[in-house]
């Protein structure tokens, strides 16, 4: 039995690996699969969670598995900062499993066995990157956390699309691994061991310190998706099954956020307060770089994809401040930024689940994943219709679910910085907060496209009057995500009395006991704001009832029924609906010079005329083309030297061998 929360997090993971390597043994079995294996993934999901829930508050614990290469065994560490990802690890899951195991079916690619073994294997790797304590144990958790996901990317695999998009996510994967590769070996400081025990105890000088940070920021960012390293993330979600998009965006985006914090505030120790102006920067570019182009898709994935962008922003930002506040003693207010990112953490790995496995019931009934031939699912598919309107509310930042929280939050610790001790970082820090209620409202803006042109209104096409809702399985894994979010918005006392533990651990700091008021919530109580989500969850339901009371009974009665206003025009169908093109337009007028439009116009002698619009990425087109096409063109310079001879290749290692002995002599 287990006797320390990293023995039972240790023993949930190897399950996970074993119900893995159990889909081989029927592999095209759904009913063992589907409803045997995933239903089990779920409950160890669930354990792993309420481990982790005691282990923030314990004692932090150790243990080293003679497993590896020689005299490199693997380090294993459970504290505060782990239990909160890994709680964050077991809660998604255990949502997204339920949902997998009614989603996952014969045709996606790959026979349902090994779709389990690919998939439980990246839960196991992600586990371990949580709880590796050395730099050899991380860095094979994390590759085999990245190889595996590019398998479920790629379940597709005979689609050319779909094969680009794992290529360049696994290209941009390992770019990001080697950069944390060598802030771990900057992180050494000259030592040849690997633990982090042992880096913790170098005492860098600052410029190596620096170095380390960056490289550290740049490795993570690109597993992140922070602009310019986002380039994967719009491709790669779309490509890959729902259930694995969920699994990318609420989890495995966080242990990127979770390298950061431990390279960052434990590792280094005290960060300068300047690093925290890069993080906040970038944060913020990404956020607002994220929603803009969030506001323009018309591929509902896509839409979710970039909307991660937006949200890995705003952690980041709040990242950035409570470097900025902790590097100049404002611990308070460190504590409070610190605690904002960790709730946002929590927050976006339920919403945005939620959102990817609502798209997903709804590809699997319809086969559309273009927002302009959907509508009027609220009708044919109502237990997929009230979550994810749960998760669109909670994603757009409305009180009381949860995402408000967390904004609320990040926004008072902007508010509230009025005493920075650098007079151009307290002239930039209202902007910050500017860009992040503009993200706020865009994010909101964004949603109602999202949901309303899927679920409401009448339907774009005849086929979708044959939608079918969800099963047993998925209905009970949106079900969970949704409560997760109405947990968290109505009970943020509890979850901030979790996170304080964290911010102790991380900072020396917290914040004020929020238990003295279990009700409401006061991050800055001398400044007066105060929240209460349990008083405004009762007002608003009180006037929601108290509205439709009055309605019925005092309006209801007088109503009636008639055809809807034409203007004359008798052809109102229902292509005559607002588009999505048509709630992305002022956007794209607005922000015209962030987007590359690419345009289809039918000519007047068209007989069937045909408009198409693209909206593509600038970065991607004068950043990265031109990076690949010099790769393509020096690699057709190098395979002149491959000529297929052996004498030829002697005489390369023969002039090889002269120029060595010339540099020795």
């Amino acid at each position: 039995m287990p006797t320390t929360p990293l023995d039972g997090c240790l023993l949930l993971i190897a399950a996970w690996g074993v119900i893995g390597l159990a889909g081989l043994v029927r592999p095209h079995s759904i009913k063992i699969v589907g409803h045997v294996l995933f239903p089990l993934s779920a409950l160890c999901g669930l354990a792993l969670a309420a481990i982790a829930v005691r282990g923030i508050n314990a004692p932090a614990s150790h243990v080293v598995l003679l497993i590896g290469l020689p005299d490199l065994p693997l380090h294993l560490r459970c504290d505060s900062l782990s239990c909160l990802f890994l709680m964050l690890l077991g809660a998604a899951t255990t949502g997204i499993s339920l949902f997998a195991g009614g989603y996952f079916r014969q045709g996606h690619g790959a026979a349902p066995g090994l779709l389990c073994l690919q998939y439980h294997i990246f839960l196991a790797s992600m586990g371990c990157v949580l709880l590796a304590d050395d730099a050899y144990a991380f860095m094979v958790a994390w590759e085999l956390m990245a190889l595996s996901s590019y398998f479920l990317v790629t379940t597709q695999h005979r689609l050319a699309e779909i094969r680009r998009a794992g290529f360049l996510y696994l290209l941009i994967a390992h770019l990001g691994a080697l950069a944390i590769l060598l802030s771990f070996g900057v992180l050494q400081g000259g030592s040849w061991q690997f633990t982090f025990d042992s880096m913790r105890a170098a005492h860098l000088s600052p410029p190596w310190s620096t170095v380390a940070f960056m490289l550290a920021l740049l490795g993570f960012g690109a597993k992140a998706g922070l602009v310019p390293l986002h380039v994967w993330l719009p491709e790669a979600h779309p490509a890959a099954p729902s259930p694995v998009s969920a699994l990318m965006s609420g989890v495995m985006l966080k242990t990127a956020i979770y390298g950061v914090l431990r390279v960052t505030f434990d590792l280094l120790g005290t960060p300068p307060w300047w690093w925290g102006l890069v993080a906040l920067a970038i944060g913020l570019a990404s956020a607002f770089y994220g929603v803009i182009f969030t506001a323009v898709q018309n591929d509902m994935k896509r839409l979710l994809a970039w909307s991660s962008i937006e949200n890995i922003g705003i952690i980041f930002a709040g990242l950035g401040l409570a470097i900025i506040f902790h590097g100049f003693g404002m611990s308070a207010l460190a504590a409070l930024a610190l605690i904002a990112s960790l709730y946002h953490c929590l927050n976006h790995a339920c919403m945005k689940s939620l959102l990817f496995l609502g798209t997903g019931a709804v590809l699997h009934a319809t086969g559309e994943r273009n927002l302009g031939k959907l509508g009027g699912l609220i009708h044919r598919m109502p237990w997929v219709a009230w979550p994810t309107l749960i998760g669109a509310l909670a994603i757009a930042g409305l009180p009381p679910l949860n995402g408000f929280v967390s904004e609320w939050l990040l926004l008072q610790a902007f508010l509230f910085a009025g005493d920075v001790p650098r007079a151009f970082v307290d002239m930039l820090l209202p902007v910050g907060a500017a860009i992040v209620a503009l993200c706020t409202a865009l994010a909101g803006y964004a949603m109602v496209k999202f949901y309303g042109i899927i679920f409401l209104g009448q339907p774009r096409e005849p086929g979708l009057a044959q939608a079918q809702d969800a099963g047993l399985l998925e209905r009970l894994g949106l079900v969970w995500l949704a409560a997760g979010c109405v947990a968290l918005g109505v009970l943020p006392v509890q979850v901030i009395s979790l996170l304080n533990t964290v911010s102790r651990g991380l900072l020396g700091a917290s914040l004020a006991d929020p238990a003295a008021h279990w009700w409401l919530l006061a991050p800055a109580a001398a400044r007066g704001a105060s929240y209460g989500p349990l008083v405004f969850l009762v007002i608003a339901a009180l006037v929601i009832v108290l509205t439709l009371l009055g309605v019925r009974m005092f309006y209801h009665r007088r109503a009636r029924r008639a055809p809807a206003w034409d203007c004359g025009f008798v052809r109102i169908d229902a292509r005559m609906q607002d588009s999505a093109e048509g709630f992305g337009q002022p956007i794209r007028h607005i922000f015209q010079p962030f987007f590359l439009i690419e345009r289809e116009l039918p000519s007047a002698f068209d007989h069937l005329p045909r408009y198409r619009m693209a909206v593509t990425d600038r970065i991607w087109r004068y950043g990265y083309e031109p990076v690949g096409q010099l790769v393509r063109r020096v690699a057709e310079l190098v395979t002149v030297l491959q000529q297929g001879r052996i004498s030829t290749y002697l005489l390369y290692s023969f002039v090889t061998l002269l120029v060595l002995l010339a540099l020795v002599l």
